[in-house]
């Protein structure tokens, strides 16, 4: 194919012929479409992540503003995004080939502006029902779904030994957004930004003013840039395309369960602990603003993440997943050290360690998990096409689209987690006034994950 004609390919929305792993295909500008592409989808999927855990920097403010919540209702509130987010990836996964990367994305990217403004103006007014955050609360949900698309997306633009250092991008960059919120937010909620909108704020007993709608209408502005750029600068790739039918089969997989409760033990953990730590830390020492520094947890995990899938690609998935899930035994063990008894003892500084190296540890976890994902599904793929005397080309065609319904199902089941996390800490202190039990339950399901690590995959291979 001449230079020229993949560069016309790059001016139209809809890509037809699209052949990442054809070197000189990939050299002469299929790299750099794949590359906008890339970059383009990192923003949408950052800004999806900081409106899905939007409720675990508004919820510990929500009293402050002449609400009357209990402690497990405002759990439930940082909780339910993760719900709707999860169940709502399962579809989201299938969605990329039925519409295409690009309409999809801008679409998703677009919807977010919803929650975003409502909750906006819930929060000004403290006779809004508890139900009423209920509903918003499911609906920043559905930023939480984007992740399956946009992963989906990126697999079908890069050839497979760039996959896991590209995914590791989208999604590590991606769920920086948590932390970015969780940065943004606290500063943004004492400024008046929006009074041209009548927007007052709420008196504290310092004297100070708590603009709470702040932290849901500042994304507004970036969600419409982004959403315009993903419809005017991404592409549909018509190879991608593939109806309900031909994705579905990949459920009948046993890898894809087994795959589903590592991710779930990995990404899991590191939204759920992103969505409940403010809220868990408030309540075990109140004395410390935990805001200030609640975003350094998942900033390393994010971080982890971006660089779990080239140091997985180097060293095998398999490995770094088995020693990742032994230091995250270890260390949700160190925590019952950390934590008071009866409001007594108890250290913040070690609390707030142990934490952090959990954060690392499921950042890099997900990124080890994806790639093993990415290998298992081509390989278990090209092989029963070839089996069936199937051609190269459709093995390669079948391969991008099981992985990619893969990552997408599997990253649904993950995403669970936020739901389990916050509500098992929330259940944990109303009956037992702490958070112990539910860390108990975390303690066996790693190590679990540890025994079926070595089991499945590490005894038969060492990638």
């Amino acid at each position: 194919m001449s230079h020229s004609s993949v560069e016309e390919k790059a001016s139209s929305a809809v890509i037809t012929d699209w052949r990442p792993e054809d070197p000189a295909f990939w050299q002469q500008g299929g790299h750099r479409i794949a590359s906008r592409n890339l970059w383009i989808s990192v923003p949408c999927l950052l800004l999806a992540f900081c409106v899905w855990m939007l409720f675990s920097a508004v919820a510990v403010n929500l009293n402050k503003v002449g609400f009357q919540f209990s402690t497990d209702q405002l759990f439930m509130l940082t909780a339910l995004p993760a719900l709707s987010g999860a169940l709502l990836r399962v579809p989201y996964a299938f969605m990329v080939p039925v519409f295409g990367g690009r309409r999809w994305t801008a679409f998703s990217t677009g919807i977010m502006i919803v929650p975003c403004i409502w909750l906006g103006f819930a929060v000004q007014d403290p006779s809004t029902p508890f139900s009423t955050f209920v509903i918003i609360s499911l609906l920043c949900g559905f930023a939480g779904a984007n992740f399956a698309s946009s992963m989906a997306n990126i697999s079908f633009f890069f050839p497979k030994q760039k996959q896991g250092g590209a995914l590791g991008i989208n999604g590590g960059l991606g769920n920086m957004g948590v932390s970015v919120m969780q940065l943004v937010a606290p500063l943004v909620v004492s400024l008046s930004m929006f009074a041209f909108f009548g927007s007052d704020g709420a008196a504290q007993p310092d004297g100070s003013i708590l603009y709470l709608e702040n932290a849901a209408w500042v994304w507004v502005p970036l969600l419409v840039i982004f959403t315009l750029a993903a419809w005017f600068g991404m592409n549909d790739l018509a190879a991608s395309k593939a109806s309900l039918r031909e994705q579905l089969p990949v459920l009948k997989r046993g890898h894809l369960w087994i795959m589903s409760l590592l991710y779930l033990a990995t990404f899991g953990s590191f939204i759920g602990f992103s969505a409940g730590f403010a809220m868990l830390a408030k309540t075990q020492f109140p004395d410390v603003q935990i805001l200030h520094y609640a975003f350094f947890g998942p900033f390393i995990g994010a971080l982890a993440r971006s660089t779990g899938g080239a140091i997985s690609d180097r060293l095998g998935g398999t490995r770094v997943t088995l020693v990742n899930f032994v230091v995250m035994a270890i260390f949700c063990a160190l925590l019952f050290l950390t934590l008071p008894t009866h409001g007594e003892g108890g250290n913040f500084i070690a609390f707030f360690g142990v934490f952090m190296v959990l954060f690392l540890t499921a950042g890099l976890g997900s990124a080890s998990t994806f790639q093993m994902i990415s290998l298992i599904f081509r390989k278990i793929t090209m092989e029963r096409v070839k089996a069936q005397g199937g051609t190269e080309a459709r093995a390669m065609r079948e391969a991008a689209t099981d992985t990619a319904a893969a990552l997408g199902f599997i990253s649904a089941i993950g995403a669970i987690g936020g739901f389990f996390i916050p509500k098992a800490f929330g259940a944990s202190l109303d009956l037992t006034g702490s958070p112990a039990g539910a860390m108990k339950v975390f303690l066996v399901f790693y190590i679990a994950c540890v025994v079926i690590t070595w089991a499945v995959y590490g005894r038969k291979t060492k990638k």
